[in-house]
């Protein structure tokens, strides 16, 4: 790109009546202040719909967003992108392996998703949020939580149990030391210790988010101050007509410490039967509760379906060519567990779900702010792809187009002073969510990723896939 220097572009941005043009713009002197310019696109974010748009960019910001004969400064590189859409970049709020940096990243970057909230954090995770942010690394925006917090008996290796309310409070202490952004708990914990663990974290100025206890109900954790629920989990139980026989059912239920997988399904079979004891006063009481206190939830919608489904449903999917051999191993197995086998478990199963996915429906229909997650990672949820996949189950489940759009992109605002992080598309998403999936050029962190430039992304990423898993697990240390 040609370079502007930085007084012509102060210049500009003064003509345009921008006073604070300065702070968009780098302060060093030795500074780049490309000057990049969408032309004549319709813009579609949390403002509305503004047709025949240019979009000014410089230096990874928005400095400009005007009409189609929006002066410009001189040097300036244009995109002539007629009949082009664009949205901000896409978030991805529920994510797994963000350590493997040469697939995870740029299927995220090449899929237009700049941003992505991984779920389970450690010191390599937290570095790798450094180097991307210093640009020695190149990926979208890393939100990173803790190392996730469960209770006794807990079903997922690798788990920090914590047994005491006194553990709960270090936990936090020692996830905010070691740089998470907010705290991650899980299933099992108890009342009191997801009480002292919400204390905690109000006294140290971070939030706390992820599945819903077994032990506490949705509209209590939501009380305490928790940000967001995933995967559906306990939206059954909280407004479902039985709730306090199947709460009690669940406390009655014998825990087997060798086999605590097999309680985790009970509960689960417990939530199917609550949904078909749908009230509709409860869920009006739930969502006020849940928007009282700002709490979202993440339907991860895209990996719901894959455990819903006979485990062979998605074996074939092409996008396994981006993804390590192993995984086709470690999917396989890992959904032996979960997938219904016999013909009333694969109907029983696929009714829950879209039980489930219209309760999330109703959840936005009465106020609740509602995020687009994938859990990729999980067995045939890819990075990147599947959030467009579960921006169209969103549809699926009865959210209009513009709210599953605001879903993937946290309602953001394209206006002068944020981050470019845009993503141009040729097809209008508002008319068709699938459209997303149509993406021309995404822009971010200063640089453009035009169609020849993705698609060598996602031959290089095809090509990693190949290597054996030491070469392709680049963990940043």
């Amino acid at each position: 790109m040609t370079d502007t220097t930085r007084r012509e572009v102060l210049g500009w941005l003064a003509g345009l009546g921008v006073a604070a043009g300065a702070g968009l713009l780098p302060g060093r002197a030795d500074a780049s202040t490309d000057v990049t310019a969408l032309r004549d696109v319709t813009l579609i974010d949390s403002a509305g719909v503004r047709p025949g748009a240019t979009i000014v960019l410089a230096d990874n910001r928005v400095l400009a967003v005007g009409s189609c004969d929006l002066p410009l400064p001189r040097g300036s590189t244009v995109l002539n992108l007629s009949g082009k859409f664009v949205i901000p970049g896409l978030w991805d709020m529920h994510v797994h392996g963000a350590y493997m940096d040469r697939i995870t990243l740029p299927l995220c970057l090449a899929n237009g998703v700049t941003g992505i909230r991984e779920m389970w954090g450690f010191p390599p995770i937290y570095e790798l949020r450094e180097r991307i942010e210093r640009g020695e690394v190149f990926g979208p925006k890393l939100v990173v939580g803790s190392t996730i917090i469960d209770g006794p008996h807990s079903t997922l290796p690798g788990a920090l149990v914590v047994s005491t309310p006194d553990e709960g409070r270090q936990a936090v202490r020692d996830a905010k030391t070691q740089g998470a952004d907010f705290v991650k708990v899980y299933s099992y914990l108890d009342r009191a210790t997801l009480t002292a663990i919400a204390d905690e974290c109000s006294r140290q100025a971070i939030t706390f988010a992820g599945h819903c206890s077994n032990h506490v109900p949705l509209g209590d954790a939501s009380d305490l101050g928790q940000r967001t629920f995933e995967h559906m989990y306990g939206l059954p139980l909280a407004t479902s007509t039985r709730e306090t026989q199947l709460r009690q059912a669940i406390a009655d239920l014998p825990l087997d410490p060798a086999n605590s997988f097999a309680w985790f399904k009970q509960v689960l079979e417990f939530e199917r039967q609550a949904a078909l004891s749908h009230s509709r006063s409860k869920v009006v009481q739930l969502a006020k509760r849940l928007q009282r206190n700002n709490s979202a939830l993440v339907p991860t919608m895209v990996t719901m379906r894959v455990l819903a489904s006979p485990a062979d449903r998605f074996a074939n999917d092409p996008r396994m060519k981006y993804m390590p051999a192993f995984y086709r191993d470690f999917w396989r197995d890992g959904l032996k567990n979960w997938a219904p086998v016999t013909d009333q478990e694969i109907r029983q199963q696929a009714e829950f779900l879209r039980r489930r996915m219209a309760q999330v429906r109703e959840m936005h229909d009465h106020g609740v702010e509602v995020l687009a997650g994938t859990d990729a990672g999980n067995p045939y949820t890819f990075p990147g792809f599947s959030v467009h996949d579960e921006l169209e189950l969103l549809v699926e489940a009865g959210l209009p187009a513009k709210a599953a759009l605001k879903a993937g992109t946290r309602g953001a605002a394209v206006k002068p002073g944020e981050a470019a992080n845009l993503v141009v598309l040729d097809g209008n998403p508002l008319s068709d969510i699938r459209n997303t999936q149509r993406t021309h050029t995404v822009l971010t962190r200063g640089r453009v990723l035009g169609p020849a430039e993705r698609q060598q992304m996602l031959a290089d990423v095809e090509k990693a896939a190949q290597e054996p898993i030491t070469a392709v697990q680049q963990a940043c240390c």
